[in-house]
């Protein structure tokens, strides 16, 4: 059931069918799955851009690329709607299971899906990353259980995952960083406490194990070894992270950002009470995530969806075990664990496998209305829908339009790449030394108008409140068309 009401809250009060578009980079995911359909081959070059035409491209999220395009030539882009938010539930229901699998508490799962949801849809997009939600949430799952002998089905369960995990997003990564973790953990726990050494060295085995099988599977992929020295290479440069928003910390003073704060107070707090349960190898990936979202807004959805369930089986066996209680606090604490446990017992018999396929259709039905349909894909108040329209009449398809990154995934789409950008969400292609001359030409920073000359743009599409649209005005560039969102301008 809580998958439904997620699914309800992301598609209707959420308005996943717009804000799921709410990032560009959408399109040109779309059109490179149909590319790849089309023609049964891997892109390995850029076919998007005149500024780098024809340099090597990874298309390292191809997988998902072709489900984003399956769905697109079924549905349009409410097919994208579908795939996107039936991912985001099925994430949910991964998460309440992933709170069992912990040993967490049944009232105690249902309050802390509020600050997870509250986190999560920072990053409710149709993009591929919220696949890998999904292969995230089931590593620590499986990471969680009991484990005894390595054996040939734990090894095709971790090569089939990892296998699809590196073929559909460049987080693969956790897959053996995950096992390794744990494996340390187990390592270390009869060098702290007085523990069964035989039985810690058995566990720490089955992840050592794990961690290579993974490792090894993520070399299944159409670039092999050379993706991960492109990952490596991508995620160590700093210069150019540093000028990507999502790879930057979250700013906690903005609105709504009291659950995202909760959600790390409560993560902090497990990873407190793990170390105290000896249970090392979930305190050292809750240490890892922690610091990594508090470097970087786009790892906060992740330790909402891993660490939160961790915490809560961390508290649920604090309570139990509480000592030096008062009786009459003890009795109803006591109370209060049995009645959650009994609503956990009705819940599991309920199981809600029968009902969720109709309510499914349901929900889904709903976008096909003609009111919601019509309003499914890219907001018109944030993209340049009207002016490509304009763009289209007004523009030789060969011109060399001068757009911001946030409208080029968005004409990508518009135009199946016929029309080429001049900058898109394509960061590792794009580089450090290329997106710092794009900020200074956008900023209107000295040094901008040399970098107009150079490229040799013969229009510009930008948003009405950028101050490079004053300033080409000023040149006397041409207003060709103007709207509430952006303005269409030819050089003199």
């Amino acid at each position: 059931m809580g998958s439904l009401a997620a699914l309800f809250y992301c598609l209707f009060l959420f308005q996943g069918y717009q804000k799921l578009f709410r990032d560009s980079d959408s399109g040109w995911h779309i059109r490179t799955g149909e590319a790849i359909l089309a023609t049964h081959q891997l892109p390995h070059a850029d076919p998007y851009s005149f500024t780098v035409p024809g340099a090597p491209w990874f298309a390292w999220e191809w997988g998902s690329d072709v489900l984003m395009a399956g769905a697109h030539r079924s549905l349009g882009l409410t097919g994208v709607a579908i795939l996107y938010s039936a991912a985001i539930a099925i994430s949910v229901w991964l998460w309440f299971h992933l709170n069992w699998r912990a040993g967490g508490d049944f009232l105690l799962a249902c309050l802390l899906a509020a600050p997870m949801l509250s986190t999560c849809n920072i990053h409710w997009l149709a993009r591929p990353h919220v696949f890998s939600w999904l292969f995230l949430i089931a590593a620590v799952w499986w990471a969680e259980g009991e484990h005894s002998r390595f054996t040939w089905r734990d090894a095709a369960i971790a090569g089939a995952a990892t296998i699809l995990w590196a073929n559909m997003h460049a987080s693969f990564f956790f897959a053996p960083l995950i096992a390794l973790l744990y494996a340390a953990g187990h390592y270390l726990r009869p060098l702290i406490w007085d523990l069964d050494s035989e039985a810690e060295r058995v566990r720490r085995s089955w992840f050592l194990s794990t961690a290579a099988v993974a490792a090894a599977a993520s070399l299944v992929n159409p670039y092999g070894w050379q993706l991960h020295r492109h990952l490596v290479v991508y995620l160590t440069d700093s210069e150019l992270l540093a000028r990507v928003g999502e790879f930057q910390s979250f700013n906690f003073h903005a609105e709504g950002a009291f659950q995202i704060l909760l959600t790390l107070g409560v993560a902090m707090l497990g990873a407190v009470l793990l170390l105290g349960q000896r249970r090392l190898g979930a305190f050292l990936l809750s240490g890892l995530l922690i610091a990594a979202a508090l470097r970087s807004a786009r790892t906060l959805p992740v330790v909402a969806l891993t660490l939160l369930p961790l915490a809560n089986g961390a508290i649920h066996r604090a309570l139990a075990d509480l000592t030096g209680l008062r009786t009459a606090v003890r009795t109803a604490l006591d109370a209060a664990l049995s009645y959650s446990a009994r609503l956990r017992s009705l819940d599991a018999g309920l199981g809600g496998f029968a009902l969720m396929p109709l309510a499914g259709m349901i929900l889904f039905g709903i976008l096909f209305f003609p009111a919601v349909k019509a309003r499914t894909g890219f907001p018109p108040d944030q993209f340049p829908v009207a002016a490509a329209g304009a763009m289209e009449r007004l523009v030789p398809e060969q011109a060399r339009v001068l757009a911001p990154d946030k409208f080029g995934g968005y004409l990508i789409y518009r135009f199946a790449g016929r029309r080429k950008v001049f900058f898109d969400g394509r960061s590792d292609l794009y580089g450090a030394a290329f997106m710092k001359r794009y900020a200074r030409l956008m900023q209107v920073r000295p040094g901008w108008e040399k970098d107009m000359e150079e490229f040799a743009f013969g229009y510009a599409l930008l948003p009405n409140d950028y101050s490079l649209a004053g300033e080409l005005e000023r040149m006397k560039w041409k207003r060709l068309y103007r709207d509430d969102v952006a303005t269409l301008f030819s050089r003199p």
